[in-house]
């Protein structure tokens, strides 16, 4: 399963003849049974996704094209003026990536993510994507020992201090920024999810001694957060909290953040009861859907759940799960994100499209590396 992911990402890169810095489009393919076609989406490549697949490249040695990958995450990092959630796929050609932008044939003529409601959120900047970027920065850097990779790191870390930090309720990190009309906003909610990804980040940075903040003080902030947001009796964590960044938000329950707390350096046993509300509450027939809806296989989240369980010695509920996830293999080789045409995500919605995150953490999976940590510790 990694060797097969890594060919069909590693071979979108070197579609683009070179060794010019690009961004992979997120969505392979809008072509899905029940799959709208959504113009944002066309040219959309989520920083998200894309920093999981220069993990995933280097996961599998293929160092030439995840530091491609790298190095326009690089350009977005040190010369946008904050990272945004996505940019339009392709060849980096200045100093940054360009905006996503689409084609509206109604309306003839050329749209930016900023400027409608439909692309609110790439132009956003969320402090998980944040996160994600600045720690495949993090896996070059342990990978090629290379200085650039982890300044850059360290920049992204910087604006998330400056940015971000919160005294309300239990401390921790706020969401970032939201973009509604070129209005950014402080987005005051938190999510536990995003506190896991920075609890990561500046652990990884303080581990490595990275010049610049006090790492370690970071870092505890974002794991006081998240601590706060484990509910002993039930076993599981909130999903983050109300606007307020105090209230818990109860509903929905988000699988990623039972599954990604459990892969925190010196994570608590005791938060491996998660997997027990996992398994009772996000389950369905071959693997996990991503909220307790249940409506479907979410493939990108039953590969987190196959790296969590093999992590912690599961073998065999791994394996069940790979077979599951094997299944959803489309032609050009990226996993399909959906089994059914459609799921419910937290606010909105995945189809069955064939989708590069998903594929990315199948290669994790596959290749047992966790992804919050340098390679050598594994």
């Amino acid at each position: 399963m990694a060797n097969a992911g890594c060919n069909a990402i590693a071979s979108r890169v070197d579609a683009v003849p070179g060794g010019t810095p690009l961004l992979l489009r997120s969505y392979d393919s809008l072509r899905g049974q029940g799959a709208p076609d959504l113009a944002p989406l066309h040219s959309a490549a989520f920083t998200y996704d894309n920093a999981l697949a220069v993990i995933a490249l280097l996961a599998c040695q293929r160092k030439s094209q995840a530091e491609r990958i790298g190095e326009a995450l690089r350009l977005a990092a040190i010369n946008d003026t904050r990272l945004r959630d996505a940019y339009r796929a392709g060849v980096v050609e200045g100093r940054k990536p360009l905006p996503n932008g689409w084609w509206d044939a109604q309306r003839k003529r050329w749209i930016e993510a900023a400027h409608e409601y439909s692309g609110a959120y790439q132009d956003g900047t969320s402090c998980g994507n944040v996160a994600w970027t600045a720690l495949a920065l993090l896996a070059l850097h342990d990978a090629t020992g290379e200085a650039r990779w982890r300044d850059a790191a360290v920049r992204l870390a910087d604006w998330v201090a400056a940015h971000a930090s919160d005294a309300r309720g239990a401390g921790g990190f706020d969401g970032g920024i939201e973009s509604w009309l070129l209005v950014p906003r402080t987005a005051s909610w938190k999510s536990t999810e995003h506190n896991i990804d920075l609890a990561a980040l500046f652990g990884w940075l303080a581990r490595i001694a990275a010049p610049g903040g006090d790492w370690p003080v970071q870092s505890k902030r974002a794991l006081v957060f998240v601590a706060a947001q484990w509910d002993a009796p039930s076993g599981h964590f909130w999903m983050g909290t109300m606007p307020d960044g105090a209230t818990p938000l109860r509903s929905p329950s988000a699988l990623d953040v039972q599954l990604w707390a459990q892969l925190l350096p010196d994570a608590p046993k005791a938060w491996q009861r998660a997997l027990g509300w996992v398994e009772r509450m996000h389950a369905v027939n071959g693997g996990f859907d991503f909220t307790d809806v249940r409506d479907g296989l979410w493939t990108e989240g039953t590969a987190q759940a196959a790296l969590v369980y093999r992590r912690l010695g599961h073998e065999a509920e791994a394996d069940t799960l790979f077979a599951a996830i094997a299944q959803q293999a489309s032609p050009g080789g990226f996993l399909y994100a959906t089994r059914e045409p459609r799921i419910t995500a937290a606010y909105s919605f995945y189809y069955r499209r064939p989708h590069l995150a998903a594929t990315a953490w199948a290669i994790l999976a596959a290749s047992n590396r966790n992804p919050y940590v340098p390679a050598e510790r594994h």
